[in-house]
Formats: structure tokens, C-alpha cells, sequence
């Protein structure tokens, strides 16, 4: 029986609610790159042959890729075979009972702002981002989005960029965001998408008040065009959108 595209992302999303398999899949969307089998296995401390069922079940539901590698770096005669490896899935789930497709209006307000040209336009959409992450901030200090008030402002800022989707990962002083909420539109308008990106966190640092910390563009493979890093951090940037 053919299924719908709603029915395959209700079946994904429900494969998630067996324990083991939902441990897997977030150890291997946290480690940001390929994992092995032995590795995945021992992490959860489960058996080699139940971590390969759940991952491989993970595969079928298209929330996780493959590909083979020989994990030793030995090439030829004796080296082994090819190890299977495991990487979160570029693609997208985006479900909402019922059906929502607020990308498809994002879409469209960005072409329609990437084509008017004015720059008037994109100073209202910045400023705008930057008001919304300064009220995210602002809850973040009240004690909302899982934020306490006697908490210092790092311990605020990591819950709101959680909870606006960008997955921070602390790295020598920087918060790097490995992923970006916006990546169809970014794909699309780059340098319009950027730019409220860095905005909304220009805006968010403001109302956790981490005065020693700014939002700087550096775009890398795979995650935002932002990087949080220390004020006192001496730093050239190697693109600009503003």
C-alpha cells in the first residue's frame, strides 16, 4: 500500500518512542559525525547486534545515513572490511497536526524581500529578529524556557538557543550553533537569512545580558552562519552580511 509523505513522517517520528532506539538516534545526532556500530553500542551499553538492528531501523525510517569506511586506515590485502558508519539525516521532518506549512510562507516572504531590493525592508526584518531574540533573552532571565534567574548568562543563553533550534555545542570559549532552524530559507536567500539570523542572536545576547559575549558571521559546512564568541576574542571576520 502507498503511503503518503504525511504517513512516512508520522511513522519516523513514532520510531522514536521505543527507548533504545531513541537513545541511539540522539547519540549519533550529538556526535556530529560518523559513528560505528562497537561505538553506538558501548555508548548505550547494549549489545553490538541490538544497536545494528535500531540503527539500521533508523536508516529505513530515513532519520539516519550510511556509508563505510575502514575505521584502522590499513588499505589492502588484510585490512579488513569496511566498518558501517551512522550520521544524522539532512532530511527534514517538519509535522504539524494538522497539516502547517509556515517554510512555504517563509519562502516566500524572503524571495519577495531578496527581489524588492530595499534596504529599508531588510533594516525592518533585522530589526524586528533583533527585537524577538531581546524578548527570548529577557524571558530566558526572568526564569522562563528552563532558564533560573540566579543562573550566570551562559547558563540562560544555551536553553533559548536550544529551544529556538540551533543546537549549541560550547568549544574554547565560543558557543558554536551546529545547526541552522533556517536552513530551506537560508538556502534560498542567503544573505538576507543570514543577516536575521545574526540579528535574532544579536538580540538574544542582549536580553540574557551576556555582555561578554557577541554574535559574529562565520559560516561554516553543515551549521549557522553564526558563532557567539567572547567579546574580549580578537576576530576577523571571513564574511559579512551586514
Amino acid at each position: 500500500m502507498h503511503r503518503s509523505e504525511l504517513e512516512r513522517q508520522i511513522a519516523a517520528i513514532a520510531s522514536l518512542d521505543e527507548p533504545v532506539r531513541r537513545g541511539l538516534y540522539c547519540y549519533v545526532a550529538r556526535r556530529r559525525r560518523d559513528v560505528g556500530r562497537d561505538e553506538a553500542a558501548r555508548a548505550l551499553r547494549i549489545s553490538r547486534a541490538l544497536a545494528a538492528f535500531h540503527l539500521d531501523k533508523l536508516v529505513r525510517q530515513g532519520l539516519l545515513d550510511t556509508s563505510y569506511r575502514r575505521l584502522t586506515g590499513r588499505r589492502g590485502p588484510g585490512a579488513g572490511r569496511p566498518a558501517k558508519l551512522y550520521r544524522r539525516s539532512a532530511h527534514q521532518l517538519d509535522l504539524t497536526l494538522p497539516r502547517r506549512r509556515y517554510e512555504l510562507a517563509g519562502r516566500m516572504l524572503a524571495q519577495a524581500l531578496t527581489e524588492a531590493r530595499s534596504p529599508a525592508a531588510v533594516r525592518a526584518l533585522r530589526r524586528a529578529a533583533r527585537n524577538l531574540g531581546r524578548s527570548l533573552g529577557a524571558d530566558a532571565s526572568r526564569g522562563r524556557r528552563g532558564a533560573g534567574t540566579a543562573r550566570g548568562p551562559l547558563a540562560r543563553l544555551l536553553p533559548v538557543l536550544e529551544w529556538c533550534g540551533f543546537e549549541p555545542v560550547r568549544s574554547n570559549g565560543s558557543v558554536q550553533l551546529a545547526n541552522c532552524p533556517f536552513a530551506a530559507l537560508a538556502r534560498e536567500s542567503r544573505v538576507l537569512v543570514c543577516g536575521m539570523n545574526l540579528a535574532l542572536l544579536e538580540g538574544v545576547l542582549e536580553g540574557v545580558q551576556a555582555r561578554g559575549m557577541r554574535a559574529v558571521l562565520d559560516p561554516q559546512p553543515l551549521a549557522c552562519c553564526v558563532v557567539l564568541r567572547s567579546a574580549r576574542r580578537r576576530y576577523s571576520p571571513s564574511a559579512s552580511g551586514r
